[in-house]
């Protein structure tokens, strides 16, 4: 027969508390997303505000800041946790977090706002650029709108997508009437001139023909230049150079003045007119060298100084358990937190960047080619975190150093053995390339497989498919689309 009993059974679980939640979440922002979060958290939160004059109110465990005395009396309400000295934000706890909405997401289903009044002003795109300056020009209704097809018809490269046949064959069923081919390409010649030149050329000799027309007439070389485009714009391509001369009747100077003159124009004209929406980048620390020594410094212009609002707090009563005194006693403890909070990310982030600096002391001082390779695990054990840690904090986070604003992970970069059996990573790797590149001759480029052997004699083993590996990822030509004339 079963009875009933009474068993006693110790063991030990893992709970995260939301607090803790939040701390590593605040970890993982970026500087706008920290921001945004920061004012949506002051919206909420009555006991918290700004700290403007840097100094009264109450810091995370109801420490006076900046050491004043303290006014309220915060002290006396009483707590549900009891805040550490330091959060344990350190944590391969990876999966169980969804990440952070990106900014510019859609609004929430409680947001009821105009979207519009979120939104930043987009760039405008080459269609709108063009029919602003068709608007602006007199002509018919029956060419306005052959004008605004054709711009329709135009993709954001500046080329014209669709045949003018079709063009035509469909603008005739519209406006039922008879239309003929020169009608359009009249309009189109029109349509060519607008600001960018050379929007709606049909391809790329068209488009660089259109350009050097507009150019002053006296201009060195142009009669040259605008018979290179339209007849031995492939002998151009393939760098015949010796076929051009003969063609045009060029000695070498004058074709190099002539090349020269091309290669002002611009192959793409409507990329400059972007649609798309500018980044900004604001550093998280800045990194500067003061004697001999290199200081790291957090930026004080990401997030705003947050204090406990004194008199909210000298409202708490510690024997008062109305709704009203706990609702306020919640969002105080809720304050402290936050504030704690941010505290344990600004900290974690100096430390894990000023390890940064002194491991890539190198690059700081003399460039890309002194820079060390790097995992995240040669900084997690300087610093004694864990390496999902050191993601979290590398992750959209940037660095204003002497040479520029860098992504904490460009620091970090796998590495190649050497002769004397060091190591050279993969961005000094890169930099010499580039290095060897710019120095090479202009009619004998480089070849992978020499670049590669000119790093053997340095000591540095890597493979003419690493070399054009690197060299494609820096967006750099093969060696026989690099030949120029000298």
């Amino acid at each position: 027969m079963i009875k009933p009993s009474i068993q006693l059974r110790l063991g030990q679980s893992l709970a995260m508390t939301p607090q803790l939640q939040q701390a590593i979440r605040l970890l993982q922002y970026s500087t706008l997303e920290l921001q945004t979060h920061i004012q949506e958290v002051l919206e909420t939160n009555p006991m918290l505000e700004i700290d403007e004059d840097g100094g009264r109110g109450e810091g995370a465990d109801g420490e006076p800041i900046n050491g004043e005395a303290r006014e309220s009396s915060a002290e006396d309400s009483p707590s549900q946790d009891t805040i550490p000295d330091e959060l344990p934000v350190d944590s391969a706890w990876d999966d169980i977090y969804e990440p952070p909405s990106a900014a510019g997401s859609a609004p929430s289903e409680g947001d009821d706002r105009d979207p519009y009044e979120s939104q930043s002003g987009d760039g405008e795109s080459l269609a709108d650029h063009l029919l602003w300056q068709v608007h602006l020009a007199t002509m018919n209704e029956q060419d306005r709108l052959i004008a605004m097809t054709l711009i329709d018809a135009i993709g954001n490269d500046g080329y014209l997508q669709e045949d003018l046949e079709n063009i035509r064959a469909s603008l005739a069923d519209q406006l039922q009437t008879e239309l003929e081919i020169e009608d359009v390409e009249a309009v189109l010649h029109l349509v060519q001139r607008l600001d960018p030149p050379g929007c709606g050329a049909r391809n790329l000799s068209e488009c660089l023909d259109i350009q050097l027309s507009e150019m002053p007439r006296d201009t060195p070389r142009l009669a040259s230049a605008r018979h290179l485009v339209q007849s031995h714009i492939d002998l151009l391509g393939n760098h015949d150079f010796k076929a051009l001369m003969r063609h045009l009747d060029l000695d070498e100077t004058e074709l190099q003045e002539t090349i020269a003159l091309i290669q002002s124009l611009n192959p793409r004209p409507g990329a400059q007119i972007s649609n798309s929406r500018p980044e900004y980048i604001v550093p998280d620390v800045t990194v500067r060298k003061q004697g001999q020594r290199w200081r790291v410094e957090l930026n004080s212009e990401v997030a705003p100084r947050l204090r406990v609002n004194s008199t909210y707090a000298s409202m708490v009563r510690r024997a008062d358990s109305s709704v009203d005194n706990t609702y306020m006693k919640n969002q105080l403890q809720e304050a402290r937190w936050f504030i704690k909070s941010l505290q344990s990310r600004n900290e974690t982030l100096l430390r894990v960047a000023t390890a940064i600096v002194e491991q890539q002391r190198g690059f700081l001082e003399y460039g890309e080619e002194a820079m060390k390779p790097l995992v995240l695990r040669d900084i997690a054990e300087q610093v004694e975190m864990h390496e999902s840690t050191i993601s979290r904090v590398t992750t959209q986070k940037y660095m204003y150093t002497p040479r520029g604003i860098f992504e904490f992970k460009y620091f970090f970069s796998s590495h190649v053995g050497t002769a004397d059996g060091g190591e050279c990573s993969a961005v000094a790797i890169r930099a010499m390339i580039r290095k060897l590149i710019e120095g090479e001759p202009g009619d004998k480029p480089l070849s992978d497989s020499k670049i590669a052997d000119l790093l053997g004699e340095k000591g540095i083993q890597v493979a003419r498919r690493t070399v054009a590996k690197y060299r494609e990822g820096m967006n750099i030509p093969s060696s026989s689309d690099r030949k120029r004339l000298n």
